[in-house]
Order: C-alpha cells, then structure tokens, then sequence
C-alpha cells in the first residue's frame, strides 16, 4: 500500500464515498433489500454512518436530511418512486441472513 498523507488519504476516502453515492442513487432498480442480503448494508445503513459522522463531529443532522444525502431527494419520495414489494424469496433470504440495522 502507497504511503498516503491523513488528508490524501481523507480525499480519497471522500472521492470513493461520493462515488458509491452516485452509483446508488443512478440504480434504482437495486432495493434495499438486495444490498442487504448481497452486501450486509443499505442505503439506508450508509445514511446511518453519514449521520454518525456528523454526530462525532457535533454536527445535529436528522435521520431524514442524512437519507436526503444518500438517496438525493427525501426517503419517503424514493420510496413513492422506487420501492417495490419484496417477494417472498427475498424476505426468507433477508430473515435467516439479517444483520442488525435501522
């Protein structure tokens, strides 16, 4: 692994955060729930740590202006455009692999 300065390092973190926002935001035909039981995490887990972040930092952010963040307009909005039923397969899958999350 390259030596990388703490704020390089920090850019390039940030570069690769923006990066996967994006990619997620241009896919919405991946649910959440297939992130889940592919990756272990979802959107709404990576609006989650953004919002703990911001915590860390005494930054007050709201459940729904991180899942703003994240999805690039409000949640209950994607939902309403996005979000389809899980099927039944996919519930059993989510039940007997699930980690915690919100």
């Amino acid at each position: 692994m390259p030596d990388i300065d703490p704020d390089t390092r920090t850019q390039l973190e940030a570069a690769a955060f923006r990066t996967l926002v994006a990619h997620l935001r241009e896919r919405t035909d991946v649910q959440n729930i297939d992130l889940m039981n592919l990756a272990g995490f979802c959107r709404n887990c990576l609006s989650n740590w953004y919002q703990d972040a911001a915590a860390e930092k005494g930054i007050e952010m709201s459940k729904p202006d991180a899942r703003e963040i994240v999805y690039g307009m409000p949640y209950d909005e994607w939902k309403r455009l996005y979000q389809t039923e899980a099927t039944a397969e996919q519930k059993a899958n989510f039940a007997a692999n699930a980690p915690a999350h919100d």
